[in-house]
């Protein structure tokens, strides 16, 4: 069992979908008015909402010509069934990543402990990201370690003791201005002595200089192979969703510097810019992790991209 019901994560993305479903719906009604069938034109007007729903120009090409392949096969496609095929596609591109990481927060752990290493720009929900993951693991009866290696800002490590405290769980820190691979290495072997499941790390928040940023990320990697050599086993980029474009700008940043391997997307519930997940999926190749639909503690969820496709398109007001 979850952490909550099935019925209870369904209306929670629902809801927080509504502002990319509004938008996304009435921007493809724009497009196929007054039509019957799928031509040219409505292919372009399609290729316009998808582009202005933030999917990116390389994913939205993509569909775009998976259609085209359909039009010449069927020749044939009614706009009433544009719906349908729109929805497989999507699906498929997201649907490609799943199944390499935990299912849930109850599903068994591939190693133990489970150390995910956190990253991203400040401002974009990175520690109540963490905050939230500690939570939900937690909840879910595993023993969860908070890393503070942001130490850059002092505010950064404040903020995560005060989270931890909140939570209940352990944190490691050293204060500001402490080396961050120390503060990791020093996470996972209280990590391994304690016998936690899930160690969670958080680290700075800056892209000024990206080679900083690359050596910093690989000096922490490797302290903590020392201990546990396939450790970490989820580089976890977070992404504020109602930056759209920007968000796959900080991803090319990211993905350049260190092997990001996951990617968790807040702040859903709060935009019309819910396509972005579309394209940064299919762009960097990257699992979805999790999605970010509010501020309670259980808004953080597993994405599963079946779900999401199905909140995407129900229609229904």
């Amino acid at each position: 069992m979850g952490l909550f019901s099935k019925k209870e994560k369904k209306e929670t993305l629902d809801q927080g979908l509504n502002k990319t479903k509004e938008s996304f719906f009435s921007k493809l009604s724009k497009a196929i008015l007054g039509k019957s069938t799928v031509d040219d034109s409505v292919l372009d007007n399609l290729e316009e909402t998808l582009i202005t729903s933030d999917v990116g120009v390389e994913t939205t090409l993509k569909i775009i010509e998976r259609l085209e392949e359909r039009i010449k096969r069927d020749k044939y496609i009614s706009t009433s069934e544009l719906n349908s095929i729109l929805r497989a596609e999507i699906a498929t591109l997201l649907r490609k990543h799943d199944g390499r990481f935990p299912e849930d927060f109850d599903s068994p752990l591939p190693h133990h402990p489970y150390v995910v290493l956190v990253v991203g720009v400040n401002g974009v929900g990175k520690t109540t990201t963490i905050a939230k993951l500690a939570y939900q693991y937690k909840q879910a009866g595993k023993k969860v370690m908070l890393g503070a290696a942001d130490t850059f800002r002092a505010a950064a490590v404040e903020q995560l003791q005060l989270w931890a405290d909140r939570v209940g769980v352990p944190i490691v820190q050293q204060g500001m201005n402490a080396d961050p691979a120390s503060v990791a290495y020093d996470t996972l072997q209280s990590a391994l002595s304690k016998d936690m499941d899930v160690v969670l790390i958080d680290t700075a928040g800056r892209l000024h200089n990206k080679v900083g940023l690359m050596n910093e990320l690989g000096k922490i990697r490797k302290v903590m192979q020392k201990l546990m050599p396939d450790a970490p086993h989820e580089v976890l980029l977070v992404l504020d969703a109602s930056t759209g474009q920007n968000a796959i700008e900080q991803a090319k940043q990211f993905t350049a510097a260190t092997d990001v391997n996951a990617l968790a997307l807040t702040k859903l519930d709060g935009t019309a810019k819910g396509g972005v997940i579309i394209g940064i999926s299919d762009q960097f190749q990257i699992p979805v992790r999790y999605i970010g639909l509010g501020e309670k503690m259980t808004d953080l969820q597993v994405f599963n991209a079946d779900e999401f496709v199905d909140s995407l398109f129900d229609n229904k007001k």
